[in-house]
C-alpha cells in the first residue's frame, strides 16, 4: 500500500478518458433531465419521448463537448491551479458547443423544432453537472493529497530567503499535492519542518542517489544569479527529474504576471492585462448585455432627469469630459450636467463639499450617483466597462502619476461605472495622498484578482449598499 501511495501520481493517465466520459454523461443527463421535467411531468407534453431532432442535437453535443474541452485545455493537469481557472475553461467549452448548435440550427432552419424552454434547461443542467463533476474531483484529490496520495515530492535549491517564502506557500496549500522533502542552499537556514540537505554543489549527487523519492527539483533563485543557475542546470543535465525555475517574484511589484509561450519562446508577463483571449470575450459580452439591460431599464429615469435639467438651468443636458481609458487612450466620458454651465473654463478643479458650482438638482444627482447613468452608453461604445477602476480626469492623472506608486497600471483595463475601490468607500474627493493611494491599491487588487464572479459581486454590493454615499458631492 505504501508503494501504491507513492506511485499513484504515475497512474493518473486514465483520469482523462474517465473525465471525458463523465462530461459526456453530464451532457446527456442534463438534456434528459430537462426533457423529463418538461415532457413527462406535463409542462411540455410533446417533449417526451424525445423525437429524432432532439436525439440528434444531444448526440452532436455529446461528441463535441469532450473534444472542445480537450481543445481548450480542459483535460490538462490542474495541480496547483485555481479551481476557478479550470471551471472557466469548462464553461467556455460548453458555451462554444451550444453556440455551434444554435448556428447549426440557424443554417439548417431547424430552430423551430426545438423548445426554447428545454434548450435553456439543458444548457443550465449540463453546465451545473460539468461544474459539479470538476468540483467533486477537486475535493476528492484534495482529500487524497492531504492523506499523502498523489503527491509530487520536490526539493528546493537556491537562495535562502526565497526558499523560506516558497516553502511557506507550499506548506499553506497541502491540497496542491506538492511536498517539500528538503532544500539545498549555500548555508543552512531556519525553515520549519524542512531538512537541510546540503550545499548547492551536492544537489546533483542527491538527485542521482534518490531518484525514486524525488519527482521535481525547483531552482529557487533571484534573476541576478545567472551564473549559479547555469552551473546547477549543467550539473543536472543528465538527470531525468522534472526541473522548474522559480524566479524571485516576491521582491517585485508585478501586475497579473504569468508565463506563456510566444512563437515558441517562453515569456514571463510581468505587467499584463487580465483581459486577453477568452477572458476579453467574456468581459465584453457581460458588459454589453448588462449595459443594454440597464439602458432599457433606466431610460424613463434618464429622460425625466434630462427634462428637469433643461428646465432648471441653462446649458446642455449632458456633460462630457476627456479622460484616459484602456491602454491610456483618451475618450469622452458622459454624465448628466450637475454644475453651472462652463464652470471649468478656468481649468479642472475637483468638486469639493459645498461647491458653489453644483446646482441644487446636481447635488441630488451626485449624491445618488444618478448623474453617471449616461455612462452605460460609454459601455456600449466600448470605452468603459460596468466594473473597473473609475476614470480620472486627465489633470488628476498628471498630478498623481509621479507621487503614487504604479498609478497608471489602473489603465491596464477599461474604466468602470462602479468598482472595487468605490464599494469599499474610496470615492469622491481625493484631498489627501492616503485617499488616492487607497483607491489605487483597490483598483490594482481588482485587476490582479479579476473574475466574472468578482464583477457580479461588485455589482450586487453596489446595488445592496445603494448608490448613495456621503463622499459623493
Amino acid at each position: 500500500m505504501a508503494w501504491e501511495k507513492e506511485r499513484l501520481h504515475e497512474h493518473m493517465g486514465p483520469l482523462v478518458p474517465v473525465l471525458a466520459l463523465c462530461d459526456l454523461l453530464a451532457i446527456v443527463t442534463g438534456s434528459l433531465t430537462g426533457l423529463f421535467i418538461l415532457g413527462y411531468l406535463g409542462l411540455h407534453p410533446k417533449l417526451w419521448p424525445p423525437n429524432a431532432q432532439y436525439q440528434a442535437a444531444v448526440l452532436i453535443a455529446s461528441v463535441l463537448t469532450p473534444s472542445m474541452i480537450s481543445w481548450v485545455g480542459g483535460y490538462r493537469p490542474w495541480r496547483g491551479y485555481s479551481l476557478w481557472v479550470e471551471l472557466r475553461f469548462i464553461a467556455l467549452a460548453w458555451i462554444a458547443v451550444f453556440m455551434f448548435l444554435a448556428l447549426l440550427a440557424l443554417m439548417t432552419k431547424t430552430g423551430d423544432y426545438f423548445s426554447r424552454l428545454w434548450l435553456g434547461t439543458w444548457f443550465a443542467n449540463s453546465l451545473l453537472l460539468l461544474i459539479t463533476g470538476r468540483v467533486g474531483l477537486r475535493l476528492l484529490l484534495r482529500h487524497l493529497r492531504r492523506k499523502g496520495w498523489d503527491v509530487k515530492r520536490i526539493v528546493l535549491a537556491g537562495s535562502g530567503d526565497l526558499i523560506q517564502n516558497v516553502a511557506h506557500v507550499i506548506s499553506e496549500n497541502p491540497w496542491s499535492g506538492f511536498r517539500v522533502n528538503g532544500y539545498f542552499a549555500s548555508k543552512e537556514i531556519s525553515v520549519a519542518s524542512m531538512p537541510y540537505l546540503g550545499a548547492l554543489g551536492e544537489l546533483s549527487g542527491h538527485v542521482a542517489r534518490s531518484r525514486s523519492t524525488v519527482d521535481q527539483v525547483w531552482l529557487v533563485m533571484p534573476l541576478s544569479e545567472e551564473s549559479q543557475l547555469r552551473k546547477l542546470l549543467n550539473d543536472l543535465k543528465h538527470s531525468t527529474v522534472d526541473i522548474r525555475l522559480v524566479p524571485d517574484m516576491f521582491g517585485y511589484q508585478l501586475l497579473n504576471y504569468s508565463v506563456e509561450e510566444v512563437v515558441g519562446i517562453p515569456v514571463l508577463n510581468i505587467s499584463f492585462s487580465p483581459f486577453t483571449g477568452p477572458e476579453r470575450f467574456i468581459k465584453e459580452f457581460f458588459d454589453r448585455a448588462i449595459g443594454c439591460g440597464a439602458i432599457i431599464a433606466t431610460l424613463p429615469i434618464m429622460l425625466m432627469i434630462a427634462l428637469v435639467i433643461k428646465c432648471t438651468s441653462r446649458g446642455p443636458v449632458l456633460y462630457k469630459q476627456l479622460r484616459h481609458g484602456w491602454d491610456n487612450k483618451p475618450f469622452w466620458v458622459y454624465k448628466f450636467r450637475t454644475m453651472v454651465n462652463n464652470c471649468d473654463k478656468g481649468g479642472f478643479v475637483q468638486v469639493r463639499k459645498g461647491d458653489v458650482r453644483v446646482t441644487p438638482l446636481g447635488r441630488i444627482l451626485r449624491l445618488t450617483s444618478l448623474d453617471e447613468l449616461p455612462q452605460f452608453f460609454n459601455v456600449l461604445q466600448g470605452n468603459m466597462s460596468i466594473v473597473g477602476p473609475r476614470p480620472h480626469a486627465i489633470e488628476m492623472n498628471e498630478k498623481y502619476i509621479g507621487s503614487v506608486d504604479r498609478y497608471m497600471l489602473r489603465h491596464k483595463v477599461k474604466p468602470g461605472i462602479t468598482g472595487w475601490a468605490q464599494i469599499n468607500g474610496f470615492r469622491g474627493e481625493t484631498d489627501t495622498l492616503e485617499k488616492i493611494e487607497g483607491r489605487i491599491q483597490h483598483d490594482l487588487y481588482y485587476i490582479e484578482n479579476w473574475s466574472l464572479l468578482l464583477d457580479v459581486k461588485i455589482i450586487l454590493l453596489t446595488v445592496v449598499k445603494g448608490f448613495w454615499h456621503k463622499n459623493a458631492f
